[in-house]
């Protein structure tokens, strides 16, 4: 799987981030970004791609038996994305939030599927209106803070990072797209300090301590790197995750291309 495809599929998020990731043969953690985010119905959380899959059709039916229903909007989108059917997951989103343009949740979704569309600008304006400043909400700041990444507005997008942080001390989604940020910029001693203290939070996931491989391995501290990208993984995939390292350290000079491996990350915990 390319660089940039695995890293962004990951961010909390859940966008809005967390993060999302399936670590599924071959396909490496490293890279991606975490994001979090937009609230959908709890009682429907597949956790597999297959259980998503099989969820289609059901969420596919609610949503069209009542297509105003903003949940049924968000809950079909979140499966159409978890089966890799973004541009559609962005269609839906697209119809519900004129049919609902006030809600919230909704826009934080649509904002979320915008950038996994790579419709940055776009995703920025909407995930504006999806919280307010008297009441943010710190997984909207998370994924905004990826989308301003994407378009290489690192202080900015660590602005809102440090604001998501006052909210949330120590969550590591964000603190991961923190470290992430500061890659960006070259500026590995923070990406390392931050990461290494997302690492320390007992809900973090692989993909922080992937990301935290890659800034080790960056530094010079190689097997340390590999060690670090091994961990929490079988053993096949550790392989993986490791040629995978080594191919990215070799790109080490090439930022601009190592840049463009961090996208907001569309599945993390969404």
């Amino acid at each position: 799987m390319p660089l940039r495809t695995r890293a962004a599929y990951l961010l909390a998020s859940a966008t809005v981030a967390a993060v999302l990731s399936l670590s599924a043969g071959g396909c490496s953690n490293i890279g991606s970004r975490e994001t979090t985010g937009s609230v959908v119905d709890s009682h429907i959380a597949p956790v597999s791609q297959e259980e998503w899959r099989r969820s289609l059709d059901t969420l596919a039916a609610r949503y069209r038996d009542n297509p105003n229903d903003a949940g049924a909007a968000i809950a079909y989108a979140r499966a159409l994305r978890a089966t890799d059917q973004r541009v559609q997951a962005a269609a839906v989103l697209e119809q519900a939030s004129i049919r609902n343009p006030n809600n919230m949740p909704l826009l934080g979704a649509y904002g979320r599927a915008l950038a996994d569309v790579g419709k940055y600008q776009q995703a920025l304006g909407t995930l504006e209106r999806a919280h307010t400043p008297d009441n943010p909400d710190w997984r909207i700041l998370n994924v905004q803070g990826a989308v301003l990444d994407q378009l290489g507005r690192h202080a900015e997008a660590q602005r809102h990072y440090s604001t998501a942080l006052k909210i949330v001390p120590d969550e590591p989604t964000v603190l991961s797209n923190l470290g992430l940020s500061y890659l960006l910029t070259k500026d590995l001693k923070n990406a390392e300090v931050t990461l290494q203290r997302a690492v320390a939070q007992p809900n973090a996931s692989p993909k922080v301590r992937q990301n935290l491989a890659l800034v080790v391995g960056l530094r010079g501290r190689f097997d340390e790197a590999e060690k670090i990208a091994r961990a929490d993984l079988p053993e096949t995939e550790a392989a993986a995750n490791v040629n995978y390292l080594r191919q990215m350290l070799a790109q080490q000079r090439d930022w601009k291309k190592i840049g463009r491996a961090y996208g907001p990350a569309p599945d993390a915990g969404s």
